[in-house]
Protein backbone atom coordinates (compact mmCIF):
# COMPACT_ATOMS: atom_id res chain seq x y z
CA UNK A 1 0.00 0.00 0.00
CA UNK A 2 1.00 3.25 -1.00
CA UNK A 3 -0.76 6.70 0.25
CA UNK A 4 0.75 10.48 1.03
CA UNK A 5 1.27 11.29 3.90
CA UNK A 6 1.98 14.90 3.67
CA UNK A 7 2.24 17.39 0.95
CA UNK A 8 3.78 21.63 1.02
CA UNK A 9 3.62 24.48 -0.51
CA UNK A 10 5.97 27.41 -0.51
CA UNK A 11 4.31 30.62 -1.08
CA UNK A 12 6.44 33.18 -3.22
CA UNK A 13 5.24 36.98 -2.62
CA UNK A 14 6.19 39.24 -4.58
CA UNK A 15 4.10 43.06 -5.21
CA UNK A 16 5.97 45.43 -7.45
CA UNK A 17 7.80 44.65 -10.54
CA UNK A 18 11.56 45.59 -11.46
CA UNK A 19 10.74 49.03 -13.02
CA UNK A 20 8.86 49.71 -9.55
CA UNK A 21 5.43 48.87 -11.19
CA UNK A 22 2.40 47.17 -9.01
CA UNK A 23 1.92 43.86 -10.63
CA UNK A 24 -1.78 44.06 -9.41
CA UNK A 25 -4.14 45.58 -7.74
CA UNK A 26 -3.94 42.99 -4.64
CA UNK A 27 -1.45 45.80 -2.68
CA UNK A 28 -0.52 45.40 0.84
CA UNK A 29 -2.48 48.18 3.02
CA UNK A 30 0.62 50.17 3.44
CA UNK A 31 1.45 50.48 0.00
CA UNK A 32 -0.23 53.90 -0.09
CA UNK A 33 1.52 55.07 3.29
CA UNK A 34 3.60 57.87 1.77
CA UNK A 35 5.12 58.95 4.83
CA UNK A 36 6.24 55.28 5.67
CA UNK A 37 7.32 54.61 2.21
CA UNK A 38 9.06 57.67 1.85
CA UNK A 39 11.49 56.37 5.66
CA UNK A 40 11.70 53.17 3.81
CA UNK A 41 13.60 54.97 0.70
CA UNK A 42 15.33 57.44 2.72
CA UNK A 43 16.82 54.59 4.90
CA UNK A 44 17.61 52.21 1.87
CA UNK A 45 19.50 55.63 0.16
CA UNK A 46 21.20 56.21 3.76
CA UNK A 47 22.79 52.86 4.07
CA UNK A 48 23.83 52.35 0.60
CA UNK A 49 25.90 56.30 1.01
CA UNK A 50 27.22 54.32 4.56
CA UNK A 51 28.30 51.12 2.68
CA UNK A 52 30.21 52.99 0.41
CA UNK A 53 32.09 54.71 2.41
CA UNK A 54 32.96 51.79 4.64
CA UNK A 55 34.28 50.47 1.23
CA UNK A 56 36.49 53.85 0.54
CA UNK A 57 37.35 53.85 4.50
CA UNK A 58 38.65 50.17 3.81
CA UNK A 59 40.49 51.01 0.81
CA UNK A 60 42.42 53.78 2.62
CA UNK A 61 43.89 51.95 5.77
CA UNK A 62 40.93 53.67 8.22
CA UNK A 63 39.17 50.71 8.31
CA UNK A 64 39.72 46.42 8.58
CA UNK A 65 38.17 44.14 6.33
CA UNK A 66 34.73 45.09 5.28
CA UNK A 67 31.77 42.79 4.41
CA UNK A 68 29.25 45.01 2.17
CA UNK A 69 25.76 44.90 1.15
CA UNK A 70 25.41 46.87 -1.60
CA UNK A 71 22.09 45.82 -3.66
CA UNK A 72 20.59 44.24 -0.42
CA UNK A 73 19.25 46.84 1.67
CA UNK A 74 15.33 46.08 0.62
CA UNK A 75 15.69 42.89 2.96
CA UNK A 76 17.37 44.82 6.59
CA UNK A 77 14.92 47.78 5.88
CA UNK A 78 12.37 45.69 5.53
CA UNK A 79 11.73 43.49 8.62
CA UNK A 80 14.24 46.06 10.45
CA UNK A 81 11.23 48.98 10.60
CA UNK A 82 9.12 46.39 12.54
CA UNK A 83 11.17 44.91 15.19
CA UNK A 84 9.45 46.93 18.30
CA UNK A 85 11.96 47.86 21.04
CA UNK A 86 11.57 45.23 23.44
CA UNK A 87 12.12 42.25 20.37
CA UNK A 88 16.50 40.94 20.21
CA UNK A 89 17.71 41.08 16.79
CA UNK A 90 20.37 38.68 16.27
CA UNK A 91 22.57 39.63 12.92
CA UNK A 92 24.74 37.87 10.83
CA UNK A 93 27.67 40.17 9.35
CA UNK A 94 25.71 41.31 6.46
CA UNK A 95 22.33 42.72 7.06
CA UNK A 96 23.38 46.35 8.86
CA UNK A 97 20.20 48.20 7.51
CA UNK A 98 18.21 45.91 10.37
CA UNK A 99 20.59 47.02 12.85
CA UNK A 100 20.18 50.65 12.28
CA UNK A 101 16.12 50.33 11.88
CA UNK A 102 16.76 48.91 15.76
CA UNK A 103 18.79 51.95 17.21
CA UNK A 104 22.40 50.60 16.28
CA UNK A 105 24.17 53.91 14.90
CA UNK A 106 26.20 53.98 11.83
CA UNK A 107 29.58 54.91 13.80
CA UNK A 108 28.76 51.52 15.80
CA UNK A 109 29.43 49.37 12.56
CA UNK A 110 32.47 51.36 11.35
CA UNK A 111 34.17 50.76 14.89
CA UNK A 112 33.48 46.98 14.96
CA UNK A 113 34.67 46.70 11.45
CA UNK A 114 37.58 48.78 12.92
CA UNK A 115 39.09 46.41 15.43
CA UNK A 116 37.09 48.20 18.24
CA UNK A 117 34.80 46.22 20.10
CA UNK A 118 33.23 48.80 21.99
CA UNK A 119 31.36 49.14 18.63
CA UNK A 120 29.39 46.11 19.83
CA UNK A 121 28.33 47.70 22.72
CA UNK A 122 25.34 49.87 21.40
CA UNK A 123 24.28 52.60 22.80
CA UNK A 124 20.45 51.43 21.67
CA UNK A 125 19.46 48.24 21.67
CA UNK A 126 21.40 46.62 24.29
CA UNK A 127 19.83 43.34 23.88
CA UNK A 128 20.53 42.50 20.27
CA UNK A 129 23.92 40.35 19.58
CA UNK A 130 26.76 41.84 17.98
CA UNK A 131 27.71 41.00 15.10
CA UNK A 132 28.41 37.05 14.13
CA UNK A 133 31.51 36.29 11.74
CA UNK A 134 31.26 32.63 12.47
CA UNK A 135 28.62 30.78 9.98
CA UNK A 136 25.27 29.90 11.27
CA UNK A 137 26.38 29.80 15.12
CA UNK A 138 23.98 33.41 15.39
CA UNK A 139 21.04 30.66 14.81
CA UNK A 140 21.27 28.61 17.91
CA UNK A 141 22.03 31.74 19.71
CA UNK A 142 18.75 33.51 18.70
CA UNK A 143 17.29 29.72 19.68
CA UNK A 144 18.14 30.18 22.83
CA UNK A 145 17.05 34.15 23.58
CA UNK A 146 13.84 32.59 22.02
CA UNK A 147 13.47 30.02 24.36
CA UNK A 148 13.71 32.12 27.42
CA UNK A 149 11.52 34.73 26.03
CA UNK A 150 9.04 31.78 25.47
CA UNK A 151 9.98 30.47 28.94
CA UNK A 152 9.23 33.95 30.73
CA UNK A 153 6.37 34.25 28.65
CA UNK A 154 7.01 37.67 27.25
CA UNK A 155 5.22 39.30 24.31
CA UNK A 156 8.36 39.58 22.16
CA UNK A 157 10.18 37.84 19.56
CA UNK A 158 13.51 37.26 17.82
CA UNK A 159 14.50 37.84 14.42
CA UNK A 160 17.45 35.99 13.18
CA UNK A 161 19.20 36.92 9.76
CA UNK A 162 21.88 34.41 7.82
CA UNK A 163 22.94 33.89 4.15
CA UNK A 164 21.63 31.03 1.75
CA UNK A 165 25.92 29.68 2.20
CA UNK A 166 24.97 29.42 5.76
CA UNK A 167 21.85 27.19 5.58
CA UNK A 168 24.27 24.34 5.02
CA UNK A 169 25.96 24.63 8.04
CA UNK A 170 24.79 22.01 10.77
CA UNK A 171 23.92 25.26 13.47
CA UNK A 172 21.16 26.67 11.10
CA UNK A 173 19.42 23.07 11.03
CA UNK A 174 19.85 22.49 14.70
CA UNK A 175 18.11 25.93 15.41
CA UNK A 176 14.98 25.62 12.79
CA UNK A 177 14.43 22.19 14.58
CA UNK A 178 14.12 23.37 17.91
CA UNK A 179 11.91 26.02 16.92
CA UNK A 180 9.75 24.29 15.53
CA UNK A 181 9.63 21.33 18.10
CA UNK A 182 9.21 24.15 20.88
CA UNK A 183 7.10 26.43 18.86
CA UNK A 184 9.96 29.30 19.36
CA UNK A 185 8.79 33.01 18.94
CA UNK A 186 11.90 33.03 16.45
CA UNK A 187 11.48 34.68 12.34
CA UNK A 188 15.01 33.00 10.49
CA UNK A 189 15.77 35.79 7.39
CA UNK A 190 17.72 33.81 5.01
CA UNK A 191 19.10 36.44 2.33
CA UNK A 192 19.49 34.71 -0.54
CA UNK A 193 21.98 36.70 -2.57
CA UNK A 194 23.38 33.77 -5.14
CA UNK A 195 26.78 33.47 -3.85
CA UNK A 196 28.85 32.11 -1.11
CA UNK A 197 31.50 33.96 -1.43
CA UNK A 198 32.74 32.16 -4.52
CA UNK A 199 29.98 29.52 -4.71
CA UNK A 200 26.68 30.02 -6.59
CA UNK A 201 23.26 29.29 -5.30
CA UNK A 202 22.87 26.28 -7.80
CA UNK A 203 25.96 24.58 -6.24
CA UNK A 204 24.93 24.92 -2.79
CA UNK A 205 21.84 22.53 -2.54
CA UNK A 206 19.68 20.38 -3.97
CA UNK A 207 16.28 22.01 -3.01
CA UNK A 208 14.54 23.80 -5.37
CA UNK A 209 14.27 26.56 -2.49
CA UNK A 210 16.04 27.61 0.51
CA UNK A 211 12.98 28.68 2.29
CA UNK A 212 11.94 24.63 2.20
CA UNK A 213 14.97 24.03 4.35
CA UNK A 214 12.01 24.74 7.29
CA UNK A 215 9.93 22.38 6.42
CA UNK A 216 11.41 19.25 8.03
CA UNK A 217 11.13 20.80 11.39
CA UNK A 218 7.41 22.08 10.77
CA UNK A 219 7.66 25.56 10.07
CA UNK A 220 5.79 27.79 7.78
CA UNK A 221 8.49 28.49 4.91
CA UNK A 222 8.35 31.42 2.76
CA UNK A 223 9.71 33.07 -0.73
CA UNK A 224 9.90 36.69 -0.87
CA UNK A 225 11.09 38.93 -3.55
CA UNK A 226 14.26 40.35 -1.46
CA UNK A 227 14.61 43.50 -3.91
CA UNK A 228 10.77 44.40 -3.32
CA UNK A 229 10.12 46.47 0.18
CA UNK A 230 6.90 46.13 -0.10
CA UNK A 231 6.32 42.66 0.03
CA UNK A 232 9.73 42.23 2.49
CA UNK A 233 8.01 44.08 4.72
CA UNK A 234 4.53 42.89 4.25
CA UNK A 235 5.71 38.89 4.68
CA UNK A 236 7.81 40.40 7.58
CA UNK A 237 5.00 41.32 9.74
CA UNK A 238 2.74 38.54 9.01
CA UNK A 239 5.63 36.41 10.46
CA UNK A 240 6.66 38.55 13.13
CA UNK A 241 3.01 38.95 14.32
CA UNK A 242 2.46 35.19 14.48
CA UNK A 243 5.57 35.00 16.75
CA UNK A 244 4.64 37.28 19.18
CA UNK A 245 1.12 36.07 19.58
CA UNK A 246 3.20 32.67 20.26
CA UNK A 247 2.20 30.51 17.21
CA UNK A 248 6.02 29.88 16.72
CA UNK A 249 8.70 30.40 14.07
CA UNK A 250 8.71 31.16 10.07
CA UNK A 251 11.68 30.93 7.78
CA UNK A 252 11.25 33.48 5.21
CA UNK A 253 13.71 33.23 2.60
CA UNK A 254 14.87 36.80 0.31
CA UNK A 255 15.80 36.36 -3.19
CA UNK A 256 18.07 39.38 -3.98
CA UNK A 257 22.01 39.96 -5.81
CA UNK A 258 25.07 40.92 -4.23
CA UNK A 259 25.99 43.77 -6.36
CA UNK A 260 29.32 43.86 -4.52
CA UNK A 261 32.03 41.57 -3.33
CA UNK A 262 31.51 39.15 -0.67
CA UNK A 263 33.74 41.14 1.28
CA UNK A 264 36.75 43.81 0.65
CA UNK A 265 38.84 41.09 0.59
CA UNK A 266 37.47 39.26 -2.85
CA UNK A 267 37.41 39.85 -6.21
CA UNK A 268 33.90 38.73 -7.01
CA UNK A 269 34.88 39.70 -10.95
CA UNK A 270 37.12 36.55 -10.96
CA UNK A 271 33.95 34.09 -10.57
CA UNK A 272 30.83 35.96 -11.83
CA UNK A 273 29.35 36.85 -14.70
CA UNK A 274 29.64 40.09 -15.73
CA UNK A 275 26.28 40.45 -18.03
CA UNK A 276 24.62 38.61 -14.99
CA UNK A 277 26.52 41.20 -12.78
CA UNK A 278 24.79 44.38 -15.29
CA UNK A 279 21.28 42.27 -15.33
CA UNK A 280 20.85 42.20 -11.62
CA UNK A 281 21.29 46.50 -11.55
CA UNK A 282 17.82 46.54 -13.61
CA UNK A 283 16.42 44.62 -10.31
CA UNK A 284 17.87 46.18 -7.64
CA UNK A 285 15.54 47.68 -4.46
CA UNK A 286 16.51 51.53 -4.53
CA UNK A 287 15.41 52.39 -8.07
CA UNK A 288 12.17 50.27 -7.49
CA UNK A 289 11.02 51.94 -4.58
CA UNK A 290 11.81 55.42 -6.14
CA UNK A 291 9.75 54.56 -9.43
CA UNK A 292 7.17 53.51 -6.93
CA UNK A 293 7.11 56.68 -4.98
CA UNK A 294 7.30 58.67 -8.12
CA UNK A 295 4.14 57.08 -9.76
CA UNK A 296 2.10 58.06 -6.53
CA UNK A 297 3.35 61.89 -6.69
CA UNK A 298 5.67 61.16 -3.83
CA UNK A 299 8.42 61.76 -4.71
CA UNK A 300 11.22 64.11 -7.53
CA UNK A 301 14.64 65.24 -9.01
CA UNK A 302 14.34 68.48 -6.18
CA UNK A 303 13.71 65.76 -3.31
CA UNK A 304 16.49 63.23 -4.54
CA UNK A 305 18.62 65.68 -4.78
CA UNK A 306 18.26 67.21 -1.14
CA UNK A 307 18.20 63.38 0.25
CA UNK A 308 21.17 62.76 -1.69
CA UNK A 309 23.18 65.61 0.19
CA UNK A 310 21.36 64.79 3.51
CA UNK A 311 22.62 61.25 3.59
CA UNK A 312 26.46 62.42 2.33
CA UNK A 313 26.61 64.78 5.94
CA UNK A 314 24.84 62.16 7.55
CA UNK A 315 27.52 59.69 7.16
CA UNK A 316 30.23 62.12 7.02
CA UNK A 317 29.42 62.75 10.85
CA UNK A 318 29.52 59.24 11.42
CA UNK A 319 32.64 59.30 9.66
CA UNK A 320 34.01 61.85 11.63
CA UNK A 321 32.73 60.31 15.41
CA UNK A 322 34.40 56.88 14.59
CA UNK A 323 37.96 58.35 13.46
CA UNK A 324 38.07 60.80 16.30
CA UNK A 325 37.30 58.32 18.56
CA UNK A 326 41.18 57.84 20.76
CA UNK A 327 41.79 53.25 20.26
CA UNK A 328 41.98 51.71 23.78
CA UNK A 329 45.35 50.04 24.36
CA UNK A 330 45.83 46.68 23.44
CA UNK A 331 45.70 44.80 26.21
CA UNK A 332 42.14 45.92 27.13
CA UNK A 333 41.46 42.70 25.04
CA UNK A 334 42.30 40.70 28.19
CA UNK A 335 40.18 42.22 30.80
CA UNK A 336 36.98 40.71 30.22
CA UNK A 337 38.58 36.77 29.67
CA UNK A 338 38.31 36.37 33.67
CA UNK A 339 36.83 37.55 36.73
CA UNK A 340 40.61 36.71 37.83
CA UNK A 341 43.33 37.02 34.88
CA UNK A 342 45.23 33.29 34.86
CA UNK A 343 48.96 33.18 35.60
CA UNK A 344 49.35 31.94 32.06
CA UNK A 345 48.09 35.82 30.38
CA UNK A 346 50.44 37.77 32.30
CA UNK A 347 53.24 37.24 30.53
CA UNK A 348 50.97 38.07 27.27
CA UNK A 349 49.18 41.03 29.07
CA UNK A 350 52.73 42.51 29.53
CA UNK A 351 53.93 41.65 25.86
CA UNK A 352 50.97 43.51 24.75
CA UNK A 353 51.63 46.77 26.39
CA UNK A 354 54.77 46.98 25.13
CA UNK A 355 54.47 45.97 21.47
CA UNK A 356 50.50 47.76 21.55
CA UNK A 357 52.30 50.71 22.69
CA UNK A 358 54.68 51.11 19.78
CA UNK A 359 51.33 50.31 17.36
CA UNK A 360 49.55 53.05 19.69
CA UNK A 361 52.55 55.17 18.93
Amino acid sequence: MKKKVAEFDIEYYQFLDETGKPLSDDLPDFATDVELLTDMYRRMVLYRAFDKKAVVLQRTGKMGTYAPTMGQEAIGTGFGLLLEKEDVYVPYYRDYPAMFCHGVKLEEIYHYWGGDERGCDYQGPKEDFPISVPIATQCLHAAGIATAIKLRKQKRMVAVSIGEGGTSEGEFYEAVNVAGAWQLPLVFFINNNQWAISVPASAQTGAETFAQKGLASGLPCIQVDGNDILAVHHVSKLAFERARRGEGATVIEALTYRLCDHTTADDATRYRDTDEYNDSWKREPISRLRNYLVSLNAWNEEREIALEKEVNQEVEAAVERYLTVTPEPVEKMFEHLYETLPEAYENQVELAKIFGGKAHG
